[in-house]
């Protein structure tokens, strides 16, 4: 079978992929989801979810440093890559040896289209197609919901040290404005380093939001920040919901509905 990823690559797959690798942590939780556990040999030390994978899979490394000899010796028939979590470098070495499927996801649409894609790689039409139904139901109830909330000013905070921001052209950006938010930060660059100091003069939010991940942030740095915005709430957000796509979308919208009714 002929098949195009996102990137537009295209590689063939002899037969229905049986033993297959994650290097990413979302697409490990849709395998999942899609009823693939058992196809699973390889992950990630970064994917989490389910728990349990870390003691029954292999893991091969992180995202961004893999471990080739232990890819090597569980012989996949697929590799799952994607082009922000993974290196270019990491996908031309995989593909010299292995069939690869590259996602490259920024809006829902696409990933939605991840998920078919999956579902035909992988012979699952029916569970990809229950989860795409699942995310649109979702989302046509979280917008309605959202409608008449006004858009609020806000910095996404993903690092420390240095500081550094959720900016335009990346899936946290699309579920910000998808919510409401509007990203001061979102002209500066996907993952720009800012200079707190200047967090007034570059967009004076209304809200900071410190993410789960990949920083773990404490309360010592919402005070650090506090310094510096002009009455700002600062919350803690939980970054899966606003960087995982795949299945976990579906989930998403009941947390961010959560939110607004804290903030």
């Amino acid at each position: 079978m002929k098949v195009t990823d996102q990137l537009h690559r295209t590689f063939t797959l002899e037969n229905t992929p049986k033993r297959i690798i994650s290097l990413v942590p979302s697409q490990t939780e849709l395998l999942y989801d899609l009823g693939l556990e058992d196809r699973i040999v390889g992950i990630t030390k970064f994917c989490v979810h389910p728990y349990h994978l870390k003691s029954t899979k292999t893991v091969v490394g992180g995202t961004k440093n893999i471990k080739l000899e232990k890819i090597k010796e569980l012989q996949p028939d697929l590799i799952l890559c994607n082009k922000e979590e993974n290196t270019k470098e990491i996908v031309e070495t995989l593909e010299k040896l292995f069939p690869v499927h590259v996602s490259d996801v920024k809006t829902i649409d696409e990933s939605m289209e991840m998920i078919t894609q999956y579902g035909v790689m992988m012979k699952c039409n029916t569970e990809a197609s229950k989860i795409n139904n699942k995310i649109q139901f979702h989302l046509k109830d979280f917008q309605e919901f959202v409608k008449d909330i006004p858009v609020r000013k806000v910095a996404y905070f993903i690092w420390r040290k240095p500081w550094m921001a959720a900016g335009k052209d990346t899936f946290i950006n699309y579920l910000l404005t998808l919510c409401k938010f509007e990203n001061i930060y979102e002209s500066h660059g996907r993952y720009p380093e800012v200079a707190i100091k200047k967090i007034r003069l570059e967009g004076d939010p209304d809200i900071v939001m410190l993410s789960s991940e990949p920083y773990p942030f404490k309360e010592e740095h919402a005070f650090e920040l506090g310094r510096f915005t002009h009455h700002a709430k600062t919350v803690f957000v939980d970054g899966e919901y606003f960087s995982w796509y795949g299945s976990r979308l579906a989930k998403a919208f009941e947390y961010f509905k959560t939110l607004h009714k804290n903030l």
